[in-house]
Parts: C-alpha cells; structure tokens; sequence
C-alpha cells in the first residue's frame, strides 16, 4: 500500500506523497514562511531534513510499485522526484548568501546541506528511474526478481530512515547501521545480475536488461545513502571523515 503517513518537518505538515498535488509544490514560499526569522541557515537545514523525509518516501513507494504495481504509488514517486529537484535549486540558490553571514562552524552544516541535497535529490532520479523502467515493462516481474528488488528497495527504505533520524538528532549511530547495510544491498544486486548472467542462453527472456538496470538504480541508491552515513559521521563529529573512511576500507 502506497505511503500514507503524516510527517511534520519545523511546524510544517507535510501532507503524504500518495496523492498528486493540485498545483506545484511551492517549497521555496512554504519554507521562507515558516522560517522568516531563523537564523542564517536554520531554513536550509529544515530543508535537508524535510527532503531526508521525502526520499525516504520515494524508495518506501517504490516497494509498494514492485509489489502491487499501484498507479498511486507510481505516481508519488514522481512528485517526490519533483519536489527533490525544487529543494535542491532552492539550496543551491540561497547557501552563496547564507555561508556568508555566519561563523566556520555554522558553515561546515551549510556545507553538509549542499552535500545531503545533492546525494538526496540523485536518490529521487535513480528512484523514479527504476519506476519508470517498471512502469514501461508489459509482462510482470519474475518471481525470483520481484523478490531481491523488493528487498533492496525494504533495505534501503530502512537506511534511509537511519539517515533522517541521524540528521535529526546528529548521532553517529545512525550512520553506522547505514554502513553495516549498504554491503546487503551489494549483495542482493550482485546475486540477480549472476543469476541473469548465467540464464543469458534460456529463451524467452528479452527484458532481462531493464530488470539488471532496476537494480542496477537500487544498487547506486544505497551508494548515495552510504555516502550520507559519511556525511552524517562527519557532522558528529565535527570534521570531515570521509577521505579517511575510504583510506581505511581500501587499506
């Protein structure tokens, strides 16, 4: 069933991706509102977490696609690939005057807004990218294949979850469940694109590459997400982490 919660990001109810909207999502207004007195980049780090949120929401509507082929949840993935986009020219257009009026710490945050919004928004493309590969397709899902994708796409709803609460509350626990993830999701991929790679000779299977480009998408989703766990890491404590953790996992 497609997504149907209530999320509440600042204040700012966010009504569920299940439906389309009647008119374009205006984020920039909405958040400018609501955030008219904050602090120099206080607006934008709602916004990352409010687009945590909807990613989050991409992939959980993805799984619903895969496993019932809802035309709602098809079409939720669609908004929120939209309302990532809007988020993120949003950030882009307002970090350059934001960095500016604040000291090295708060700039270091603004730094990881622009890092998380361009990992958040690349999910929602691969997101909608898998969708529409499922959504073109005029036979349904092996059984084998419908599986492993939903489970990818169950795995990497749960990382992105960690990812949300570890922006919310800045602990670095989230971003290690993250990490211990991201291999699962590995695994699941490469184990369907062997099982292709060794049916290559079975006829009657012509959409098999759409179906390895599904996971293939689901695959660089979780990337993203581990990419955010580094992200996260960094904000805990303070600094930046990620060249030393790809230092340690190639050593």
């Amino acid at each position: 069933m497609a997504q149907k919660r209530l999320s509440s990001v600042s204040g700012v109810s966010r009504v569920s991706r299940v439906k389309r909207r009647t008119a374009p999502s205006p984020v920039a207004a909405e958040m400018h509102a609501a955030h008219a007195d904050a602090m120099p980049g206080d607006e934008l780090s709602s916004l990352v977490l409010k687009a945590c949120l909807i990613a989050r929401d991409s992939v959980f509507n993805l799984r619903d696609f895969l496993t019932s082929g809802s035309r709602m949840a098809f079409l939720a993935i669609k908004d929120c690939e939209k309302e990532l986009d809007q988020i993120e020219r949003h950030i882009d257009d307002e970090l350059p005057g934001a960095i500016s009026r604040v000291g090295e710490a708060k700039a270091r945050q603004l730094l990881a807004c622009l890092k998380f919004i361009t990992d958040l928004e690349r999910i929602g493309d691969l997101a909608f990218s898998a969708a529409m590969r499922l959504h073109s397709r005029h036979e349904k899902l092996p059984p084998a294949d419908s599986r492993e994708l939903t489970e990818m796409a169950s795995l990497l709803y749960d990382m992105l979850e960690q990812v949300h609460q570890g922006y919310l509350k800045r602990e670095e626990s989230y971003a290690r469940t993250v990490l211990q993830a991201d291999p699962e999701v590995d695994r699941f991929c490469h184990a369907l694109f062997r099982r292709h790679l060794a049916e290559t000779d079975t006829p009657g299977r012509p959409q098999d590459f759409d179906i390895l480009l599904m996971a293939q998408a689901l695959e660089r989703i979780g990337d993203h997400a581990k990419n955010l766990a580094e992200e996260l890491q960094s904000l805990a404590e303070g600094r930046s982490l990620r060249h030393s953790v790809k230092k340690l996992s190639s050593a």
